[in-house]
């Protein structure tokens, strides 16, 4: 089992409410990340969970277990921290298999233990090394290998892979997608990065100021976001956004004049003052016309796209991705289209009136 709940969870140092009425579910077997900007609540919200911080007011329950002030060490949970925290001086071996030396198991039980982890990392022929002859994520396997030999009931990961270099962080992403798959024990994963939310998550939680700012599938946060906050945080390059307000005939009008016309939208739904979002990819450009013209301030080539930032008059900086493009370069003149029914609308309040129809709507929105 490993089924985490939390109920109006608070916490406050001080006067500072950093965690403020957060309740959710995470289902046994589940990989969950909660992500957000620094300062969101994030980090400490998992630490409230494991008990390395107390709770200012709700519950943490495990398994239908109220833990909400038992010690961490008897809540069935294991840790995995930014920084890897190994003894040099003792070998991957001794290393992995610590805690349980000093929980006073056989030494055949531990070895057993130790050898099963370190064959599911693709560590077994590392064991006999100091952690100073390692890669940083080879160092990172053997905290996570230290994890799995507890068998918990779940794992928590506070930004595990923050300290490596970007190819090397692909590769751990995919090891801890495979690891997951093969242990099948709930993850709770803590990180800043939009991109290894998306790429790892079966739920995401979004936090902002220390609230859930909504609590949904990768697709569904990229597809509906429920406020503005949350579609300009998921999704790299961020969305677009433009001020608008009801048009003519049912049209929306942007902040230079321009209207558009969004399927499916009335007048009763328009708030006085919107805002349209658009993601990049969902921009049409070409050299001819459209319903903007502006200049390409910057072109960033990456071969399979290329992100093309224009200045729109009136409007401001908009970013365009483009497949594969190759004949827009910088101080170029083009033409832009929104597609109203690929456009998002939010009201005044930042809150969703209308997410795009590229996807079928989904029953609960």
């Amino acid at each position: 089992m490993g089924k985490i709940a939390l109920k109006n969870v608070i916490k406050k140092f001080g006067d500072v409410t950093v965690i403020d009425d957060v309740s959710l579910e995470i289902e046994n077997g589940e990989f969950v990340v909660f992500v957000g900007p620094s300062g969101c609540g994030k980090s400490t919200l998992l630490r409230l969970i494991t008990g390395l911080e107390e709770l200012t007011g709700g519950q943490v329950i495990i398994d239908d277990r109220d833990v909400s002030h038992d010690k961490p060490s008897s809540r069935g949970l294991a840790m995995v921290f930014q920084s890897y925290a190994l003894f040099p001086h003792i070998s991957v071996r001794d290393n992995i298999g610590f805690g349980l030396r000093i929980a006073g198991l056989p030494k055949a039980e531990i070895k057993q233990k130790v050898e099963t982890a370190a064959r599911t990392l693709g560590m077994l022929d590392l064991l006999d090394r100091k952690p100073r002859e390692l890669s940083g994520g080879q160092q990172q396997r053997v905290a996570i290998g230290r994890a799995i030999v507890r068998n918990p009931t779940a794992f928590l990961f506070d930004e595990p892979l923050s300290n490596l270099d970007a190819a090397l962080r692909v590769q751990m992403r995919i090891e801890l997608i495979r690891l997951h798959k093969s242990l099948d024990t709930t993850m709770v994963y803590v990180t800043h990065d939009q991109v290894e939310a998306m790429t790892m998550a079966d739920r995401i939680v979004v936090l902002h100021a220390g609230r859930v700012e909504q609590y949904d599938t990768p697709v569904k946060l990229y597809d509906y976001p429920s406020n503005k906050f949350v579609a300009g945080f998921i999704g790299s390059p961020k969305m677009n956004f433009v001020d608008a307000s009801p048009g003519s005939d049912g049209r929306v009008k942007l902040c230079d004049g321009t209207e558009i016309s969004v399927p499916g939208l009335t007048q009763d739904d328009m708030a006085s003052r919107m805002t349209l979002g658009i993601r990049p990819e969902h921009l049409r450009y070409s050299h001819d016309s459209g319903d903007w013209q502006g200049t390409i301030l910057v072109e960033e080539q990456l071969g399979s796209d290329a992100f093309l930032y224009v200045d729109v008059p009136d409007v401001g900086m908009i970013t365009v991705r483009a497949v594969g493009e190759r004949d827009y370069h910088g101080g170029e003149t083009i033409y832009l289209t929104l597609p109203g029914e690929l456009c998002h609308l939010f009201d005044d309040q930042d809150q969703r009136i209308r997410t795009s129809t590229k996807a079928r709507e989904p029953v609960d929105a």
